[in-house]
């Protein structure tokens, strides 16, 4: 078989690299029975490599692109128009003319073709290049036919593409071009069809576009088209569009726009049937290739022909699960302050370590949240607790319960099926909370964690290769217990069950609004604030050393210690570094996944953040903001009870806010301590893990230690024992090892689609994302809503940032970010005020803003998008929104 050109009957599926995505595509759809391809043929890549492997100009050219960063836009724009001219006026190799040749006499060479564009860098399932290369329609003639596969080749280097590929991690020099050469179908129709709604995302949602003419006018923009969608056989949705102009191939060759006659305009472009006829077609290339797809199609003499298949590379997996029937999943990810993709190995640990019910879906988590949908009882039970959580979520769940086409609530008498009960609680049954409880609780709690911490150390470090798992699946049970010890846990509902009072009460009887966040600045206790705290003290130390401060803002390595300890004050700032990372050095961003590099195995990433603490704040900052806080929370305390007296029953009014104050104050700096348990315990887990995986390394069963991370917890186990146990062996051990790298390969792919990936708040079985509105009154017509979590008003320079290492404050700006753990809580000392896309009232962020005496507004959507960096703005935090100014 000629290498050089292939007819599209004769590529095989394993021929990417030959055909590129849309050759290869073509040559699967032209064998699927019923669906019409138009024929023609592939010139392969391999036409492509001949035609540039001697010229010099463009091997030079390219690797002076390489050089560059997306960022260059002009040096890309210059070099790659060169590289594009020196494709073009390379002569294509003999060899190639020829085979092209003998198949356009074989298919009728004075027939009209399309010359299409198919780079092996296209139409794949997480990135569809869509666009990127040119196409060219009704070429007629050898010679024209050639010139156009020349200019082909050269669009793999137009700015859009060059740009696509860097920004998506693709190396130029990798991607090759490959061209299909399709005889011309002159429709009276075209347009594309995706099997799964492009906007609401539901799979079970056909929808087509659809105009006169060409598609060329379509995908241009030039033309406004008719758009259907279809549910298995039925047009659900019709808009028909006023088409004014339609494209079509010329006589001589070429394309003309032609004006359309008034009274055809507004005239539906497809009959009913043929848009059911269409959508059938849909469902089978749909079903074939086993994915949605985005699929351009034409209408010629009542036939449908299909010119193009791709994946939709834009649709979030539906949660894996065995339950039959419509469900309804909501994102954990929202609830836990962070929606970063987690590796195999970090959802693994989160599952074992979790009480409920979980499904995996672009490397986040998912509850099943059907059950409390159609209980009669939802709208107690679980909607109110969820809007104090993410206000979005709740609306977007009683949107769709209240819309009734998909969930079906049972009816007021009715108990729900017992097969449910196992996925109803997203947590434990919550425990009976003592009226009162004794302040010494808290020390107690704290004392007994970590004495376990403690002995969870020392007998880790005495365990490997398979007794390792066991200890450690184990070591999790006590973990949980721990996490979810009914004493702990009651003191956190009292600690927030006071909050809620005293928010309730002081607004009933006073007109005061959350007072309970004043009443919570500088509590005693709260782990989280006191590591923002403590790192201001660390600048204290090194203060005083302007050689140390000089020699940090230039290291860029983790290994500085060597140098540090040489200069004046080098080793107290190493020994004030080490002690707050062997209090705090097991805490990052994302920190609930165990595989994120904590501060202690890159310390470097807390050397701005100093840096920042010295230049923003004077010393004994933290002394100052701790007691600042306290004061103002005696002083709003005060004032309440003074304005308490005054109301009739005053003095009993006055006595019970008292007594809620103090258990607010006692207990609430206790609902961070079990995070930090929890990562902590991760750490140790994760450092005796990494000592097992250098065995493995070793034996050669994986390249790098890191790679554990692209297994479960389960595939690791395997690994290690079956590297332990020397069995299997010979040919059959290789094939093991073989094995457990092709596993690591590929998840490292799927986890950099994942990265790109935005989690929805809410997901249904078909796909379908909803996304949840505010329902707010009196704000203003240009202000961007969020839930209030911390009051205050404050205007500043908006800093968006995503990763904290890219973190470059001045005192005064406000952070607008994805989403803040405890491990952003650093930042929080250089800011004025918080806005994140993700949060509630009891999150994090939003208990570490109340605390430092924040304006804060969290839940905002696509916040990070709708503020751009360096805007000034100005933050409602009680109100819950935000001004651009």
């Amino acid at each position: 078989m000629n290498s050089l050109v292939l007819s599209l009957h004769e590529i095989e599926k394993t021929q990417h690299l030959l055909v590129g995505g849309k050759g290869l595509n073509l040559g699967e759809l032209s064998k699927i029975q019923g669906i019409q391809v138009p024929e023609g043929f592939c010139v392969t890549t391999e036409g492509y490599k001949k035609a540039i492997e001697q010229n010099e100009t463009y091997h030079e050219l390219l690797n002076r692109l390489t050089m560059l960063n997306v960022r260059d836009r002009d040096q890309i724009g210059e070099i790659s128009r060169k590289i594009r001219q020196s494709i073009i006026e390379t002569e294509i190799p003999s060899d190639v003319a020829e085979a092209v040749t003998h198949y356009l006499i074989k298919f009728g060479e004075n027939h009209a073709y399309a010359v299409r564009s198919s780079a092996t860098a296209e139409d794949l399932p997480h990135a569809s290049f869509a666009g990127q290369q040119d196409t060219y329609l009704n070429i007629i003639g050898v010679d024209a036919i050639l010139q156009h596969i020349s200019k082909c080749w050269a669009s793999l280097f137009t700015d859009r593409a060059v740009i696509y590929r860097m920004q998506n991690g693709f190396d130029h020099s990798q991607v090759y071009l490959s061209v299909i050469v399709q005889k011309m179908v002159f429709p009276q129709a075209s347009g594309v069809l995706f099997t799964a709604d492009p906007i609401t995302c539901n799979q079970k949602v056909l929808s087509i576009d659809a105009s006169f003419g060409l598609g060329e006018a379509l995908v241009s923009g030039l033309v406004s088209a008719d758009c259907y969608k279809v549910k298995e056989g039925e047009i659900v949705d019709k808009r028909i569009a006023a088409k004014k102009l339609a494209i079509y191939g010329r006589k001589e060759g070429g394309t003309e726009t032609v004006q359309i006659d008034p009274d055809q305009q507004n005239k539906q472009t497809l009959t009913d049937q043929q848009i059911v006829q269409l959508e059938r077609i849909g469902r089978q290339i749909a079903a074939y290739f086993g994915h949605p797809q985005d699929i351009e199609w034409c209408l010629d003499h009542d036939s449908f022909y299909i010119v193009q298949s791709r994946p939709i590379t834009t649709l979030y997996p539906i949660p894996e699960t065995n339950d039959q029937g419509n469900r309804v999943y909501i994102s954990v990810g929202h609830f836990q302050m962070m929606t970063d993709a987690i590796k195999p190995l970090g959802l693994s640990f989160f599952l074992l370590t979790t009480p409920a019910p979980m499904h995996k879906a672009g490397g986040r988590l998912f509850i099943d949240a059907t059950p409390m949908l159609i209980s009669p009882h939802s709208d107690k039970a679980g909607f109110n607790p969820l809007g104090q959580t993410d206000p979005l979520i709740e609306d977007a769940l009683r949107t769709l319960k209240k819309r009734g086409d998909f969930i079906k609530p049972l009816p007021e008498d009715h108990t729900v099926p017992s097969h449910s009960k196992s996925n109803k609680a997203m947590m434990p049954p919550p425990p009976q909370v003592p009226t009162e409880y004794d302040p010494s609780i808290v020390p107690y709690l704290i004392n007994s964690s970590q004495a376990s911490i403690d002995a969870l150390q020392q007998n880790i470090s005495t365990k490997s290769g398979l007794d390792l798992f066991d200890f450690v699946l184990e070591e999790i049970q006590q973990l949980k217990r721990i996490l979810f010890n009914p004493l702990s846990l009651g003191v956190i509902i009292a600690a927030t069950d006071a909050s809620s009072w005293i928010n309730e009460n002081m607004n009933k009887w006073l007109g005061e609004k959350n007072a309970a966040e004043i009443l919570t600045q500088s509590v005693p206790g709260n782990i989280t604030s006191e590591m923002g705290l403590a790192l201001l003290d660390v600048a204290d130390v090194i203060r005083p050393y302007p050689e140390v401060i000089d020699y940090l803002q230039h290291v860029k390595e983790d290994n500085f210690w060597n140098e540090l300890v040489e200069l004046d004050g080098g080793r107290e700032t190493r020994d004030a570094i080490y002690a707050y990372l062997d209090k705090y050095g097991m805490r990052c961003t994302g920190e609930i996944d165990i595989t994120r590099t904590r501060w202690s195995e890159k310390p470097i990433t807390l050397v701005p953040l100093i840096l920042a603490n010295i230049k923003n704040f004077e010393p004994n900052e933290s002394k100052r903001k701790f007691e600042q806080g306290r004061q103002d929370a005696l002083k709003k305390e005060q004032e309440l009870l003074d304005q308490l007296k005054q109301l009739p029953d005053g003095d009993q009014k006055a006595k019970e806010t008292t007594r809620m104050i103090e258990l607010l104050r006692n207990f609430i700096g206790y609902r961070e301590y079990p995070k930090y348990d929890l990562v902590t315990r991760y750490f140790i887990y994760k450092q005796a893990l990494l000592k097992e995986a250098g065995q493995l390394v070793q034996a050669g069963v994986i390249n790098e230690k890191e790679d554990i991370y692209y297994l479960t917890f389960e595939e690791l186990h395997e690994a290690v024992r079956t590297n332990k146990q020397d069995y299997p062996v010979g040919m059959a051990g290789q094939q093991a090892k073989l094995a457990t790298k092709q596993i690591i390969s590929k998840r490292k792919d799927e986890y950099k689609y994942f990265e790109k990936l935005t989690p929805p708040r809410v997901i249904t079985s078909d796909g379908e994302i909803l996304a949840g509105e505010y329902k707010r009154e009196n704000v203003p017509a240009e202000a961007i809503v969020g839930l209030a979590v911390s009051n205050g008003v404050i205007e500043g320079r908006a800093r968006v940032i995503l990763n904290i290492e890219d973190a470059d404050l001045e005192e005064g700006d406000i952070l607008v970010t994805a989403f803040t753990d405890p491990g952003w809580t650093p930042l929080f000392l250089s800011i004025k005020g918080l806005v994140t896309e993700v949060g509630g009232l009891m999150t994090h962020g939003a208990v570490i803003a109340r605390e430092y005496g924040l304006p804060a507004v969290v839940g905002v959507d696509n916040a990070t998008n709708r503020i751009k960096d360096g805007q000034r703005i100005r933050v409602h935090g009680t109100e819950g929104y935000i001004e651009i100014l």
